[in-house]
């Protein structure tokens, strides 16, 4: 049985990141009450402008993405958290013990915390709350896939919940430190959808006051709060008063709002911003990529063209994507060559693959048969040009990388891809997909750990979730790669759990169903008055539980 450790470890964690995030200063050195002796100020006002895409339900649960998980982490909290080193650490769970066949889990949780709105958090909210993930009416995607293996719950005793599993889970611990599985109040979650989606109550440091769609969301301080994860950097309340939310779409009307003073904290900071503010004494930059996959484009192996390996070998050895993030993203990121991010331990690096070369594509087209062309220089085979439909989520695709995929959609035209990039909005992009009207997307996955790698790569993923949307966008269907990812997820063994990751990767990236292009960009901006803000060493959210503004 494995047994946590339930001592809270304290200390100043200032502008920490992601594992091995680097904290990339511009100009100055954040002051914080470690670093300069100050005390942090009470009561302050802080304004945070998102660029991501303002949610349309601020309960992480419904749906699942990153923009929800952005704002939620101020006012919900899972059971469980995770440290710069990566280990888990205790949250609203103080200890966790694993049955010695793997098939259930029994959580000790906190007993002085309630949601704000004066519920008990106990075993029962718990209960209630994997209810409604599992729940096909709630929509989940995200955490409904977290949870998949969990058949039941019972409530061992008022503040011990046991989770009872269908097949071993080596990474429900990672899972459960997710935002989108948080904990929410099972009174608030009697109400109806669209009310909880308005303001979700939890257990953090803050608490939806107001949303003004379009615009901003008011958070105001809990002033029951008493503790954060067990890495926080104090005890009691939050430091400030009030976060207003802002959503300001453009890039260069977020930076000059920062600049302005207007704002404190930018997220979704652009390659060439990111180099400007590096001039400035007055601005700081937190670079925390994302855990679990890398950004990359996955090819629909599910129809053609791409369900010949012969072809989506050649798009690849057609794309020269070193070239376009070398002179796009002015060193703000590296070429990853990669399934998963730079973050995760077990990711398995092959640029081996990934060389652009278009002799070769032109030679593997030729073997596929997509001998001939057109008048415009385009393939055909049987009267039919070998087409790319490639829709483009423009919220969630920065300039820089719909740059990138016009530079790709120009290097592959050279061999003979007719490449068609559809910019759209998310509705319109997620339409899109599941009707299967792709051949090639990039669409961005958080899961913390390589087990994202089961999520979007098991052919159980090609199935959609009750929101529709599936994971496995690759449509990979490979017998020996569901084996290995499946033995993976179900072994208790750390290094018989890395060699079938590695395996898995080599299958995946060797069968060219991928093709890998950098982190997960998450890159924030802060004016000189902020301290103490962390992005969450769980999915690289930031943290404004110890943050005060000067």
């Amino acid at each position: 049985m494995h047994t946590s450790s339930s001592s809270r470890r304290r200390g100043a964690v200032i502008l920490a990141g992601l594992g091995t995030a680097a904290l990339l200063l511009s100009g100055c050195t954040p002051s914080s009450p470690s670093s300069t002796g100050d005390k942090p100020v009470k009561d302050g006002t802080l304004t945070y402008a998102s660029g991501d895409a303002e949610p349309t339900c601020l309960d992480p649960h419904v749906g699942g993405n990153y923009p929800q998980a952005l704002i939620s982490s101020q006012f919900l909290e899972p059971l469980v958290s995770r440290d710069k080193a990566g280990a888990i650490i205790p949250w609203l769970a103080r200890s966790w013990t694993q049955s010695a066949d793997g098939l259930s889990w029994d959580f000790t949780l906190r007993d002085d915390v309630k949601f704000t709105d004066g519920t008990p958090f106990d075993a029962a909210a718990v209960q209630a709350n994997v209810a409604h993930i599992q729940d096909p009416a709630t929509a989940s995607s995200t955490g409904y896939l977290a949870l998949r293996k969990v058949t039941s719950t019972e409530a061992v005793g008022s503040h011990e919940v046991r989770l009872t599993l269908s097949v071993p889970d080596s990474a429900l611990l990672e899972s459960l430190s997710q935002p989108w599985v948080a904990m929410e109040s099972p009174a608030a979650l009697k109400r109806s959808q669209d009310e909880n989606c308005a303001s979700p109550v939890g257990t953090g440091p803050f608490t939806v006051a107001s949303w003004v769609k379009q615009d901003s969301v008011t958070l105001k301080r809990n002033d029951a709060y008493t503790a954060g994860p067990a890495d926080s950097a104090h005890t009691g309340a939050a430091y400030l008063k009030s976060i207003i939310w802002k959503f300001i779409p453009e890039s260069a009307s977020r930076y000059a709002a920062l600049q302005s003073g207007e704002v404190d904290v930018i997220d979704n900071a652009q390659p060439d911003t990111i180099v400007q503010a590096g001039k400035s004494d007055s601005i700081q930059h937190l670079d925390a990529p994302r855990p679990g996959a890398s950004n990359r484009i996955e090819l629909n192996s599910g129809k053609a063209p791409f369900n010949d390996e012969l072809v989506r070998e050649a798009f690849i050895r057609s794309a020269n994507v070193d070239d376009a993030v070398n002179s796009l993203f002015f060193g703000t990121t590296h070429r990853s060559y990669s399934a998963l991010s730079s973050v995760e331990s077990l990711g398995d690096s092959r640029p081996d693959l990934f060389d652009y070369d278009p002799k070769a594509a032109d030679a593997l087209l030729d073997e596929a048969g997509w001998t001939a062309r057109d008048a415009a220089g385009y393939r055909v085979r049987d009267g039919v040009r070998l087409s790319v439909e490639f829709p483009v989520s423009t919220n969630q695709s920065i300039p820089a990388e719909q740059s990138l995929f016009e530079q790709i959609q120009a290097t592959a035209k050279k061999t003979g891809f007719d490449v068609k990039l559809a910019p759209m909005d998310l509705s319109s992009w997620y339409t899109a997909l599941a009707k299967n009207q792709y051949d090639a997307v990039s669409a961005p996955y958080t899961k913390v750990g390589p087990d994202v790698l089961r999520i979007l790569y098991h052919s159980d993923g090609i199935t959609p979730a009750p929101s529709g949307y599936f994971a496995n966008l690759a449509q990979v269907h490979l017998p020996q790669l569901d084996a290995l990812l499946t033995e993976a997820a179900e072994t208790s063994s750390a290094d018989q759990r890395a060699a079938l990751y590695r395996k898995a990767q080599d299958t995946l990236l060797e069968g060219f169903y991928i093709l890998p292009l950098y982190d997960q960009q998450n890159h924030y901006l802060l004016g000189s008055s902020v301290h103490g803000l962390r992005a969450l060493p769980t999915v690289s959210t930031p943290s404004f539980y110890d943050a005060w503004v000067s």
